[in-house]
């Protein structure tokens, strides 16, 4: 039996811009930035898009990207955020398509509360316990915002670059047709070791970090 596909409010494009982007280690890209009205979740997300050079698939790829300041911006080794947003640009810039900026700091519980995370992750908990034992969730993500920001500009057939089962399921249940997923690099780090093992273990994200 097909799961029912939720009908999502609609969504537009406020206001779009180009932007030259340059990242530290010298690669350059230029993306097409949306904002939107009338999102679900009330947030500033952004849509990126990317005319790509030699794009190569009638189904544009697509990355989904949770805001993570100390990845994105200060090159924390604590995650892999910030080596997968660099990867996605360049993937994107080369195939054509969109990366969707999602204001969902922490899996969604915040910047603040994402680093008490850490810091109880730095007693034994790996980084789901952490954010129960502060009384969150271990995963507070909504996609319903990017299903209505990708169809919004007309992306309702897309390949996701993504290593979690979640997006795909979330984004099928509000119509969005994923015809393929695309699995990101593993961007492996002493430091972030355990983040990726638990991710793997507990929720299924598809890596292969040679880790038991």
């Amino acid at each position: 039996m097909t799961a029912p596909i939720n009908v999502l409010p609609r969504a537009e494009v406020r206001t779009e811009v180009r932007i030259p982007l340059r990242f530290a280690d010298g690669f350059e890209a230029t993306a097409r930035v949306s904002t939107f009205r009338h999102l679900a979740d009330g947030a500033e997300h952004l849509l990126l898009s990317f005319d790509g050079t030699s794009p190569s698939h009638d189904a544009p790829l697509v990355r989904l990207h949770s805001e993570c300041l100390t990845g994105d911006v200060f090159g924390s080794e604590r995650c892999d955020c910030g080596p997968q947003l660099r990867e996605a640009v360049e993937r994107l810039s080369i195939e054509g398509g969109a990366l969707l900026y999602l204001r969902q700091e922490g899996r969604g519980i915040g910047l603040y509360a994402k680093l008490d995370a850490y810091a109880l992750q730095d007693t034994g908990l790996d980084t789901y316990e952490a954010n129960t034992a502060l009384g969150r969730g271990e995963d507070e993500r909504d996609y319903t915002a990017a299903a209505q920001m990708l169809t919004a500009v007309g992306l309702r057939g897309i390949r996701l670059l993504t290593n979690n089962p979640d997006k795909v399921a979330q984004l099928a249940a509000h119509g969005i047709t994923v015809h393929g997923v695309v699995p990101t690099g593993v961007h492996l780090t002493a430091a972030n070791a355990r983040y990726l093992q638990a991710k793997r273990d507990h929720t299924g994200h598809h890596l292969d970090i040679g880790v038991a």
